[in-house]
């Protein structure tokens, strides 16, 4: 596979002058998803491949992604990194927010906290939204990067615009907390809502906890058990100190109906 020999080697550093029309670049960008979409990533490799050579960011960035993630390659740090540093010194906000991850996680180079929020900060003044999502967090939690409240609800709305579901269950815990915004139980619990409706798993917790509580909403213990029910099963690691309490308040009659509610796909009815 000469393509994948081609990817070993150096790149080259990127530039403007693409020897490719634009649509012709759009239109083998496209071939290429298709191919991804299919699982088929050395497919979409081998037309990424000459166009990351030929200095196309958010190429390089995709074959970082797949040395990142080992897909259709073998996983390479140290190859990922490079394509995804290249892509990311070209602007590309995908190649900086996932190079921001590479310095967070310490993937192929030492962690560098500083760095990451910096990647993340210019990936989210491009609009990129998981980009705005994990710089609110940072930002809230204060731990690798000095804590500023207002900045994190600044990015956490921005991301929310665009409908990220992780940004929409932090607005509500701004909401539920006070931070930065003046404690509103009600907002809480609708911002808790769109997350939870969009698959975010801490999302669906806290909606089952303000169900459950009826902290900003009507009490609703079976809708609530339902909730805490998909949390669980999505991962979230706070729903288990509701999930007893939530199933005490029920008979069985309505322990049964809250795990049929929760057994169902998200795209029909929640409740």
């Amino acid at each position: 596979m000469r393509w994948l020999d081609r990817l070993a080697r150096r790149p080259a550093a990127s530039r403007t002058d693409v020897p490719r029309q634009g649509g012709d670049v759009a239109a083998e960008m496209s071939a290429a998803y298709e191919a991804a979409n299919r699982q088929d990533y050395g497919a979409a490799l081998a037309i990424w491949g000459p166009l990351a050579h030929a200095g196309v960011a958010r190429a390089q960035n995709n074959i970082g992604a797949c040395f990142a993630e080992g897909l259709g390659v073998e996983r390479d740090a140290a190859l990922a990194l490079r394509w995804l540093t290249l892509a990311a010194e070209a602007s590309d906000p995908v190649g900086q927010r996932n190079l921001a991850a590479a310095y967070f996680k310490g993937e192929g180079i030492e962690p560098d906290y500083a760095r990451a929020a910096e990647l993340y900060r210019a990936a989210a003044e491009q609009g990129d939204a998981p980009a705005q999502d994990m710089l609110s967090w940072m930002l809230l939690e204060g731990d690798c990067i000095p804590r500023d409240v207002d900045a994190a609800l600044h990015w956490a709305r921005a991301a929310a615009d665009q409908g990220n579901a992780a940004a929409m269950t932090r607005l509500g815990m701004h909401y539920h907390n006070a931070l930065g915004v003046e404690r509103d139980a009600g907002k809480a619990a609708e911002w808790w809502r769109r997350g939870a409706e969009l698959g975010d798993a801490d999302g669906q917790a806290m909606l089952g906890a303000a169900l459950s509580l009826g902290s900003g909403l009507a009490r609703d213990p079976v809708a609530a058990l339902a909730w805490l029910l998909r949390a669980q099963a999505n991962g979230s690691a706070l729903a288990a100190s509701f999930l007893a309490p939530a199933r005490a308040a029920l008979d069985a009659h309505g322990i049964a109906e809250a795990e049929r509610r929760a057994a169902k796909p998200m795209q029909e009815p929640a409740e």
